[in-house]
């Protein structure tokens, strides 16, 4: 007869220091008392790279089965992975939304929470038609037309800018372009 066997013991996380970043979201109406917010905002460990130039993405390339292997961490920290086409990873990594790790395998540097903090902080929650106050995220080029959520596609919008764009590209929206009345407010 078998001893039972001993179970593993997981393995502990290391812990890591919670420093959150909490920018001041400004009310809608409260546009002349807004303070700066840093000029840096907090950051990927990756975004380093950013600072560089336009990566070479001719290193990439597609494993046997024609795909490049992409990679990534959850909001808890959980780590994921999925198959894309090539042109994906380069277009990824050519806009600094993801990092090559190797010849086959690039690594997104945002999960959604992080990236969409991001965009606003870099933006200053300042709509990029209108000037007012925006807290949701716009792609210039539609994700429907083949836009990608990358950091040069995707820019902070109020949330009427956003509805009335819908799904149009960029010059499409601008010709019949109305903007909506400022806030004004008498002190």
């Amino acid at each position: 007869m078998r001893a039972p066997r001993k179970r593993k013991r997981k393995r502990k996380r290391k812990g890591k220091a919670q420093t959150s970043q909490t920018a001041q979201t400004p009310s809608p109406g409260a546009s002349a008392r807004i303070k700066s917010l840093p000029a840096d905002p907090k950051l990927p460990k990756h975004a380093s790279l950013m600072q560089v130039e336009t990566p070479d993405v001719s290193a990439l390339r597609t494993t046997r089965r024609g795909v490049v292997w992409m990679r990534g961490r959850t909001e808890k920290g959980k780590r994921w992975h999925q198959e894309t086409d090539l042109e994906t990873a380069q277009t990824l990594v050519r806009e600094h939304a993801a990092v090559i790790l190797n010849p086959y395998t690039v690594q997104r540097l945002y999960s959604n929470k992080t990236f969409r903090q991001y965009i606003l902080i870099r933006d200053r929650y300042t709509c990029y038609f209108c000037g007012n106050y925006g807290d949701t995220i716009d792609h210039l080029l539609p994700r429907a037309k083949g836009g990608h959520t990358t950091p040069l596609n995707c820019v902070c919008a109020c949330n009427l800018c956003n509805q009335s764009k819908a799904d149009r590209d960029m010059d499409e929206f601008m010709q019949n372009y109305v903007p909506p009345p400022a806030d004004l407010e008498t002190d």
